[in-house]
């Protein structure tokens, strides 16, 4: 299984171009389109999208990640193997805390460029080829060579910041939920939300926080959009208070 991971939009030609690419070489891989809507530019945002999903998919999952602003500088991109799982993307921290965070890490620097590769398009022409070879069980060795880690390490801690919201405008943080009491406040923009196990448990337009699918605090408004609402954007700062 290959698992496609990026900013690339789902309006413009990138994705098809990709999946063309991997259909090619990996015909009968299954791909899965996780999110093309993630935060551009937003490699730090990225990382931690990436290491609360990935411990849902099976061990040998292939992730294809690009969040890529240095695209045909000189950063590299690298594939990555840690808790069972395969990332293939750019060192630029992307791939971090999928890194820190899973077993046994280990990265490799991709040294292989074709010549007709496009300067501002490694997610077709390198990142998909190198992901379609590992996923049919193809790895290339020939392509690659070892490094002792990555160039770009994220701190792999829980960010206190949003780093998606969804069409809802539900606003997903960094912070794991895993430890955080339930009388847990949780302050951003200018609302406070205290915690409800699920939508339904608050009235119409209340806003509250929960543990989402992926483990992390989520801001919502029932039937409504904590975004718009409450002015909430990517990279907005979040407070935590704990009960005493």
């Amino acid at each position: 299984m290959i698992v496609l991971f990026t900013d690339f939009g789902t309006r413009d030609p990138y994705v098809g171009q990709v999946k063309a690419r991997i259909h090619e070489l990996a015909p009968t891989q299954q791909v899965v389109d996780l999110l093309h809507e993630a935060p551009d530019f937003n490699a730090h945002a990225g990382a931690h999208l990436i290491a609360a999903f990935a411990p849902n998919f099976p061990p040998g999952t292939v992730f294809m990640c690009v969040v890529d602003p240095g695209v045909g500088t000189e950063r590299d991109g690298v594939v990555v193997t840690a808790g069972g799982r395969w990332f293939v993307g750019p060192d630029n921290g992307l791939l971090s805390l999928a890194a820190a965070r899973g077993a046994d890490a280990k990265v490799w620097r991709i040294s292989w460029k074709p010549e007709n590769a496009s300067s501002t398009f490694h997610g077709r022409d390198i990142f998909a080829v190198i992901a379609a070879l590992i996923a049919k069980g193809e790895f290339p060795n020939d392509r690659l060579e070892a490094k002792p880690g990555l160039h770009v390490e994220f701190d792999a801690g829980d960010l206190t910041r949003i780093i998606y919201i969804d069409h809802y405008g539900n606003a997903w943080t960094g912070q794991r939920a895993a430890g955080i009491p339930q009388g847990t406040r949780i302050v951003a923009g200018r609302a406070e939300f205290r915690h409800a196990q699920t939508f339904g448990a608050v009235g119409k337009g209340e806003g509250f926080w929960f543990g989402n699918s992926v483990g992390l605090i989520e801001l919502a408004v029932n039937r409504g959009s904590a975004a718009v609402k409450l002015d909430l954007k990517v990279g907005d700062t979040i407070q935590v208070f704990k009960p005493n």
